[in-house]
């Protein structure tokens, strides 16, 4: 037998930086792709940009105050922060590049194909451009404010995400040459959309429009009189944005967070500064001056900036320039318990708890319908008479959720109702201390979770009195508890009226609000309890079946695998013979493949329609399978920093219904990426269109099926 590797060298591990950045390009890749609708080709376009200003404001910036702080310490794959910055700058670059020259070579003169013009502003004819001039003074000129940059206007603050033009005019009187700063502003459409009627074509025409930055610049003088305007340049600003909290030493966590929330809006330093390429040297200087940047972080761009603003043209009416709409689908076990505000139950009405008693019962969304499941689910609980108390977890949820009014609705209505609110959800807190607030008024108890842990599960907690006893139900899920997002993401729920089941998760929300150590459950997995331990038991498990001669084979399905003692355990599997199949969504630091070390490990990468968020893990466990469903992924956040539930399936129907699902994604052969050895992604391509399986499709069409559509 040969000698068990080494396997915590650093060239072991991909870096995670740069792991995500081959995400992102999975994500440009699809507007790329000849075989994606044109609208959803602007769609993937735009989520490559908004998930670039989310990692520079979080992850570049993180490095560059790791390099300001002087920090030594190496990545697991050994890099040092400085090294990781120049790595992820090179990387980048290229990317970037090639999602702007997409737009002006290939996407605008497609759109015009279709009736969509985006135009630039020299390409007006004289109609036209009177109908901006009158457009700008009634509806853009009150807004705009030039700011002067001179000895006795220092630099000013640019905001977070701004558009911004710099504007060199010439003094008449000293004939010198100033610079001002104008903001682009958000308030408006992005793209100022022109009357049809003003231009003749032979195509019958949908849409025509200029962008906004250029309607600005072209009247430009209206703002400067006395100066002569020489020349304007667009540029984009992106600062630090992440929250840096002391718990420990906040007297009020909701006030503290208040806090932290005007620190971002007044923003953190810049972390990246994009121009057009055509801006002169002398300016960029002065941006780079003014906001203390080196060479290193401005990215040259050629055409328009802000490339995530192209959502706009993807609400355009033109569904056959995109994917044919899906309506979710109510389960079939489901349909005689909906109920809505203005139905009255009749005989053929089965309330939602009854069926759950019957079995488990396990949704995914959104192939099925959030709204007739989840939200069904608290709602009748709202409104039963029976229900005495309704606990839950909120990570994100949207502005208008109606699962937020059926909490508000049961407290009226007397009921004993929880929220755990998690304040510190990135970029979503602002959003949860409104609801905060809304609940507390209407008599939620509401509560923020463990200090230094993030409240990241999935979880509703039902009492209900069922003649002379309580019996509980719950509901665990992968995915927020948010129905704009249970339309876009694929998750999965478990509803059960387990007795362990419904134990632990009082045992749980004790934990969270209240003074309970609570270290052992029943069923659940628990971090950072009992999560880590458990899955690196069951890897060990199988680890003991491979050597005893036994088939061992683990299949493990979520979004980041991270985690450095994770990995270290799957390398160790490996080398003992377990097959292991990864389906990982996004940063993947495990190299799959290496002669000796992870010869058994595969990885893929599924990049579709939506977004790929279930997390489920799979052991054959000599064949008595096991499986799980849940909120966290393989990184050390989730298993060593949040409050995550992972809930085992019982029911040996939902058992074999998630190895299916598990092997339909294997078998994709349309938008899956497989990961070698190098780190690098190489998409399977179907031998034709006749063989090409699409797992997002087939299981469309597979609940389609089962449930009789």
């Amino acid at each position: 037998m040969t000698a068990p590797q080494d396997t915590h060298r650093p060239e072991l591990f991909i870096n995670r930086e740069l792991s995500w950045l081959q995400f992102n390009r999975r994500v440009l890749h699809e507007a790329l792709d000849e075989r994606t609708p044109l609208l959803d080709k602007l769609k993937f376009s735009a989520i490559f940009s908004n998930n670039l200003d989310e990692f520079f404001m979080v992850r570049v910036a993180a490095l560059k105050h790791q390099v300001e702080a002087s920090v030594s310490k190496l990545s697991p794959d050994g890099l040092s922060p400085q090294q990781q910055l120049q790595k992820l700058r090179a990387e980048l670059a290229p990317s970037v590049l090639v999602q702007h020259q997409q737009f002006q070579r290939e996407f605008r003169p497609q759109l015009a194909e279709h009736g969509v013009l985006v135009l630039d502003y020299g390409e007006l004819n004289r109609s036209q451009q009177q109908y901006l001039e009158e457009y700008f003074h009634a509806r853009i000129f009150p807004v705009l404010t030039p700011l002067a940059v001179d000895p006795s206007h220092p630099f000013p603050y640019i905001s977070n995400l701004s558009l911004n033009l710099g504007v060199v005019v010439l003094d008449e009187e000293s004939q010198e040459p100033q610079f001002a700063r104008v903001k682009v502003p958000k308030l408006l459409p992005r793209f100022i959309e022109l009357p049809l009627e003003s231009r003749r074509s032979r195509k019958p025409l949908v849409w025509m429009g200029v962008p906004l930055e250029q309607v600005i610049g072209h009247h430009l003088s209206t703002l400067f009189p006395g100066m002569t305007m020489l020349s304007w340049h667009p540029f984009r600003v992106t600062r630090d944005a992440d929250i840096a909290l002391r718990e420990d030493e906040a007297d009020d966590l909701l006030l503290a967070i208040e806090q932290e929330l005007r620190k971002r809006r007044l923003g953190g330093s810049v972390v990246r500064l994009e121009v057009s390429d055509d801006m002169p040297e002398s300016v960029r200087e002065i941006l780079m001056d003014g906001m203390r940047l080196e060479p290193q972080d401005v990215y040259a761009l050629p055409g328009l900036l802000g490339l995530n603003n192209l959502m706009e043209l993807y609400g355009l009416p033109l569904p056959e320039l995109k994917e044919e709409p899906w309506s979710p689908i109510v389960p079939r076990r489901l349909r005689r318990s909906q109920l809505t505000e203005r139905m009255v139950p009749d005989e053929d009405w089965e309330d939602i708890f009854s069926i759950i008693r019957q079995r488990d019962l396990l949704v995914h969304h959104p192939y099925e319908s959030f709204s007739a499941s989840v939200e069904q689910f608290v709602a009748q609980a709202a409104v039963d008479p029976q229900v005495l108390a309704i606990k839950m977890t909120l990570y994100r949820t949207s502005g208008d959720s109606p699962i937020v009014r059926s909490l508000m609705l049961a407290a009226e209505n007397g009921k004993q109702v929880l929220a755990l609110v998690e304040l510190k959800a990135r970029f979503d807190e602002e959003n949860n201390i409104h609801w905060a607030r809304k609940l507390e008024q209407s008599g939620v108890h509401v509560v923020y979770g463990i200090v230094g842990l993030k409240t990241h599960t999935k979880i509703v907690l039902v009492v209900r009195q069922e003649r002379q006893s309580l019996r509980r139900y719950v509901h665990i899920g992968t995915g927020n508890y948010n129905p704009k997002t249970a339309r876009l993401y694929t998750d999965l729920g478990l509803l059960s009226s387990n007795e362990a089941l419904g134990a632990d998760l009082s045992d749980l929300f004790n934990y969270l609000t209240g003074y309970s150590k609570q270290r052992s459950y029943r069923s659940l997995l628990v971090a950072p309890v009992t999560l880590r331990t458990r899955m690196m038991a069951l890897i060990d498990r199988e680890i003991e079946h491979a050597k005893a001669g036994r088939s061992a084979h683990i299949i493990a399905k979520m979004n980041s695998l991270v985690d450095p003692r994770i990995i270290t355990k799957l390398y160790e599997a490996s080398q003992a013979g377990v097959v292991i199949q990864l389906v990982v969504r996004g940063v993947c630091c495990i190299r799959p493949g290496l002669p000796g070390i992870s010869e058994t490990v595969s990885v893929i990468s599924v990049i579709g329609r939506y977004l790929e968020h279930s997390r489920i893990f799979w052991f054959l466990n000599g064949g008595e399978e096991q499986v799980f469903v849940g909120s966290a992924d393989w990184m050390t956040r989730n298993l060593d920093r949040r409050v995550e539930a992972v809930v085992p399936i019982e029911d040996a129907q939902l058992v074999e219904e998630l190895k299916e699902i598990l092997r339909i994604y294997l078998a994709d052969n349309r938008q899956v990426w497989e990961l070698d050895a190098q780190g690098e992604y190489h998409q399977r391509r179907p031998t034709s269109v006749d063989t090409e399986f699409s797992a997002q499709r087939i299981l469309t069409e597979r609940v389609q099926v089962s449930n009789h559509i």
